[in-house]
């Protein structure tokens, strides 16, 4: 059975699905530090925009460096959640996420950044169709407490290091939600 996806003609090699490039980008406010992300995962835009989307899901305790997650409000096209990270277990991050469905298109910017020894953190994620695949790309500007060191730093618990694990796993993660997207799908066209 052939399932209707939204699907780019592009033709990209199997090895660039695989690859993580991570860049640097100079703040926009000229203080801080910025990065531009972007990988594939291997689901179709919209069943990945589902994932993307699915903010109540215990699914984000999967990743290693999450040890709590919930929905804490959702107001119009606005989502306020509550992370806790494996790295700095004792504080709570309370990130507002503005939808915008028309575009694939999340904006995202940390509430409580003064109580996390934050400056500022926040960016946007912009996905786009690649065939049975979606692009990632994500744009974050931040200040924090040892910020300098953590871009820096070439190995474990390094900004490339957490970066990369992130897309794997989400990766990892798309893979398997996008399957269940796809019984879905089938189940419901009978």
């Amino acid at each position: 059975m052939v399932l209707p996806v939204k699907a780019h003609a592009d033709t990209i090699k199997l090895t660039e699905y695989k690859l993580i490039h991570i860049d640097r980008v100079d703040s926009e406010s000229k203080t801080g530090y910025g990065y531009r992300l972007q990988y594939y995962v291997p689901a179709p835009i919209d069943a990945f925009w589902l994932f993307k989307t699915n903010f109540d899901s215990d699914m984000l305790l999967t990743n290693d460096l999450i040890i709590g997650h919930r929905l804490v409000k959702t107001a119009n096209n606005s989502v306020i959640t509550e992370n806790r990270y494996a790295t700095a277990p004792g504080m709570r991050f309370l990130w507002q996420t503005t939808v915008i469905p028309g575009r694939y298109r999340l904006e995202f910017k940390l509430l409580n950044a003064e109580d996390c020894r934050h400056e500022f953190h926040y960016g946007s994620i912009q996905l786009s169709p690649a065939g049975n695949h979606t692009k990632v790309t994500q744009i974050a500007f931040f200040n924090f407490r040892g910020a300098s060191l953590w871009v820096k730093y070439p190995w474990y618990g390094g900004m490339k290091d957490t970066l990369t694990k992130v897309s794997r796993w989400e990766q990892k993660m798309a893979l398997r939600f996008n399957q269940s997207y796809m019984v879905a799908m089938r189940d419901q066209r009978w």
